[in-house]
């Protein structure tokens, strides 16, 4: 979802409509897996009476919930042969692991950078390149905590293969925490997708790795924050 610049001759807003814009753009816009969320604990309040405490209960609800499924708009760059973060999050690994079994990339070892996801940061997933979806694989499994490094291997997960225009094969990983016990993934095989593109959801608290073909040059190290859809991870090889 990336962010949509004004048409150049759009007449300025004033007055009203002008408070409005600056408030929606303050405001990131809700994602639609969060809607019941924020429903939910909102007719609570509506229904609460002369109940202070649940009407307040349902209100910090909601926007807890608001605040967790919130939706900002991406500006991916404009550049050739980039990778950008598929997440919001903190880089905890940056080496190289056999790609998820189940996409049937072979035993060799391929770069990997993995992200960290509080449950702080935006959960929505963005695609990181763009390209076909070819294969999109669900795995059953544990719910260790995600910061842990064997987390890519024995936690519940969903991988998606993308294959860019020149070719390159690129797969990320949606990986389940220890409170993350739903993986959404809207993309399906044969889709054709834009880089920064979002493409699914996981909460709450989670990980997502990122698997380049050999030859890729990673641009990023532990430790450093990201934001997805526009942190470049890595140049594809040429």
């Amino acid at each position: 979802m990336a962010r949509r610049p004004t048409p150049p001759g759009t007449p300025e807003r004033t007055g009203l409509g002008h408070v409005a814009d600056l408030v929606r753009d303050a405001i990131p816009p809700l994602h639609p897996a969060g809607l019941p969320f924020v429903a939910g604990p909102l007719a609570v309040a509506a229904l609460a009476g002369r109940r202070k405490w649940l009407r307040r209960a349902g209100l910090v609800t909601a926007a807890a919930s608001a605040a967790f499924f919130r939706h900002p708009d991406r500006v991916p760059p404009n550049r050739a042969n980039v990778v950008v973060a598929p997440a919001d999050g903190q880089i905890a690994l940056v080496d190289t692991a056999v790609p998820p079994a189940e996409v049937d990339l072979g035993e060799q070892p391929l770069p990997r950078v993995s992200i960290f996801l509080s449950v702080l940061d935006v959960h929505v997933q963005r695609t990181p390149v763009s390209g076909i979806v070819r294969e999109v694989a669900y795995q059953r499994g544990q719910f260790r905590s995600a910061d842990l490094p064997e987390a890519s291997s024995v936690n519940e997960r969903n991988t998606m293969l993308l294959e860019t225009e020149s070719g390159q094969l690129v797969t990320v990983v949606q990986i389940a925490g220890l409170l993350a016990r739903r993986i959404v993934c809207d993309a399906r095989t044969g889709d054709k997708l834009t880089i920064g593109d979002t493409y699914g959801l996981i909460r709450f608290g989670s990980r997502v790795d990122t698997y380049f073909p050999a030859g890729t040059t990673l641009l990023v190290e532990p430790g450093q924050r990201t934001v997805g859809g526009e942190t470049v991870l890595a140049e594809l090889p040429s």
